[in-house]
């Protein structure tokens, strides 16, 4: 319980960031439809949230090391909501991805902000319970951010507005906190050649899963509209997926720290293109299908990045921890950026089943790479422990900390 007080206001600006800039993504996809939007001007979105993001990973602990933690947080939140508020003010695409390049960055600078700040708070005794809470709320949250697409209406200033003061909420915990801020740190060394060089296939692990979440979060509810879905199916329809992912998490974790990774991930990919094919086919089977066609595809593609990076620290240092994970960030973003232009590109000229065609290749990719991997060298005797790792900062790495399995 005192766990949860000391870290009571971080926490509740994670739940409304989530919340208001989780639920921008959905909104823009069926906002810009309803204008007129092509399918790659709606891509293009999503590229330029992912775009803005890796921004914000870089630059915020160096804002952070300027201002502090609170001004620096308050300067991201102000520019995320002031880009949201924008959008009906400026109704065309080319603004709205600057717009989102903008709250991109502001989300990622916001949790790194929170991050540093959990950092310097937990222990070793209570990092897990600490990280435990942290993933749930974060989850809570993103599942909260797609729920609230079945209640506000596309393309009218109410919505946006809402999103912009739920988003701007998140200042008041961090603000009014009697606890004082910590000392800034040194911000992690961006080496992305880091990541191939103690794991290749952990490194295209991370780039699979971000061309995979990127692709489904950015573009799904273009895919939910090309298939019949109202809005408020398609926030279901999101929150399958999302809730799907959050229950994989401990099953997938116990047969990664059971079996060798690499079997494990290829088995996942496996399992990725099988329910690839069946989201490509689940339209003929009924909203009930589709949902738990989405919930199947969130189980077998959310753990992919977990994975990928816990069998890459199998082979890193102690102190290669924090920059391996800088690097994973990275290497997930530059798959996120290039992904929902590609996909929305081949459901406007293939349909809406091509996406997961998309998908169901790299993962093909994936596991030819991983069986060449295993020829090429023998699985660690002394591995780490499997973690979710969440995607939200440079320096999640000092949060998660794989220590070594005795």
């Amino acid at each position: 319980m005192r766990l949860l007080i000391s870290f009571a206001a971080l926490f509740s600006s994670v739940l409304l960031l989530q919340l208001g800039f989780g639920g921008v993504v959905p909104l823009d996809a069926l906002s810009g439809t309803l204008m007129g939007f092509s399918g790659s001007q709606i891509g293009l979105l999503g590229s330029a949230h992912f775009l803005g993001f890796f921004i914000g990973c870089w630059w915020a602990p160096r804002l952070l090391g300027s201002v502090g933690h609170s001004r620096a947080f308050a300067a991201f939140t102000a520019a995320g909501t002031i880009a949201i508020l924008s959008h009906m003010m400026l109704v065309d695409p080319w603004a709205w991805a600057l717009m989102r390049v903008v709250s991109g960055m502001a989300i990622a600078g916001c949790y790194t902000i929170i991050e540093a700040w959990m950092q310097s708070k937990v222990t070793n005794t209570t990092r897990g319970r600490a990280m435990g809470v942290y993933r749930i709320v974060d989850i809570t949250g993103s599942l909260g951010a797609q729920l609230l697409i079945a209640f506000l209406e596309p393309a009218v200033y109410l919505s946006y507005n809402l999103l912009a003061l739920i988003a701007c909420a998140a200042v008041f915990p961090i603000l009014l906190t009697k606890s004082e801020a910590p000392a800034t740190g040194v911000a992690p060394r961006l080496r992305p050649k880091l990541a191939w060089d103690k794991s290749p296939l952990g490194a295209m692990g991370v780039v699979v899963a971000g061309v995979t979440g990127a692709a489904f979060r950015m573009v799904g509810p273009l895919y939910g509209l090309a298939v019949g879905l109202e809005a408020n199916r398609i926030a279901l329809f999101l929150a399958a997926f999302v809730l799907g992912g959050a229950l994989a998490q401990f099953p997938v974790g116990w047969l990664a720290d059971k079996f060798d990774r690499r079997h494990v991930l290829i088995g996942m990919s496996a399992a990725a293109i099988l329910s690839s094919a069946g989201m490509a086919i689940a339209t003929q089977g009924g909203i009930t299908v589709l949902f738990l066609a989405a919930g199947f595809f969130g189980f077998t593609t959310f753990p992919i990045f977990s994975i990928s990076t816990a069998h890459a620290h199998d082979f890193a240092s102690q102190d290669e921890r924090i920059e391996l994970s800088a690097a994973h960030m990275f290497l997930f973003a530059v798959g996120a950026i290039a992904s929902p232009l590609i996909a929305s590109a081949l459901i406007t000229g293939f349909g809406p089943g091509a996406m997961f065609g998309f998908i169901a290749f790299a993962h093909l990719l994936l596991i030819i790479f991983g069986l060449v991997r295993i020829r090429a060298r023998t699985a660690p005797k002394d591995r780490t422990r499997y973690v979710y790792a969440p995607r939200t900062s440079f320096i999640i790495g000092r949060l998660t900390r794989h220590g070594r399995d005795r």
